[in-house]
C-alpha cells in the first residue's frame, strides 16, 4: 500500500474589496445574476458571471422545476450558453455567487459535482486553465486558479477511449 497526498491551492479573501476592480465588477455581475434566479423551492439562489477572452460577460443562474431533476445549476446555464453563442472562445474566469432566503451564507458556495465535471470539461477542451471564484452573503472570497483544483480526479473522455 502507498499513501499519496493531494495538495490544493487557493486564495482566501475576507473582504474581496482589495481585489482588483475587474474582478469587482465580476463578482457584482455574478451577485446581479442571482438576483433573477427561479429558486422557488430550495431558496437558495446561485448566479454566474464568466468572463471570456474576447471581453464578453456570460451570465446565469439557477433554475428550479417542480420535478427537480429538470432543473439547472447557474453554472452549467452560463457555460452551456457560452459554448452555444462563442464555440471557440476560451473562458478566463467564472464566478459563482450564492445566497439563501433561509439563513446567510458565511461561507462561499462551491459548485456541485455536476458543475465541476461539466467545468473541468471545458477547461481540458480548451488546453488552459479556468479561474474560478466562489462567494457567498459575506465578503469572503476563495480563489481557485483552475478547475482542476475542484476536481482533482475528474472523469474525462480518456477512460471511455479505453473500454
Amino acid at each position: 500500500m502507498q499513501e499519496k497526498n493531494i495538495k490544493i491551492t487557493y486564495k482566501f479573501y475576507s473582504d474581496y474589496e482589495e481585489l482588483e476592480a475587474n474582478y469587482i465588477n465580476l463578482i457584482n455581475i455574478a451577485e446581479e445574476s442571482l438576483e433573477k434566479a427561479y429558486s422557488i423551492y430550495s431558496g437558495f439562489s446561485v448566479g454566474a458571471a464568466i468572463l471570456l477572452d474576447n471581453g464578453e460577460i456570460i451570465t446565469g443562474n439557477n433554475q428550479e422545476n417542480s420535478a427537480y431533476p429538470s432543473a439547472m445549476c447557474a453554472e452549467r446555464v452560463a457555460l452551456y450558453y457560452c459554448k452555444a453563442k462563442y464555440p471557440n472562445t476560451k473562458i478566463l474566469k467564472i464566478v459563482i455567487a450564492a445566497k439563501s432566503i433561509h439563513a446567510i451564507v458565511n461561507e462561499p458556495a462551491s459548485p456541485c459535482g455536476g458543475c465541476r465535471q461539466v467545468m473541468i470539461e471545458y477547461e481540458k477542451l480548451q488546453k488552459s486553465k479556468i479561474e474560478v471564484i466562489l462567494k457567498g452573503d459575506s465578503s469572503k472570497l476563495l480563489i481557485f486558479s483552475s478547475v482542476s483544483d475542484l476536481l482533482p480526479f475528474s472523469f474525462d473522455s480518456t477512460v471511455l477511449r479505453q473500454l
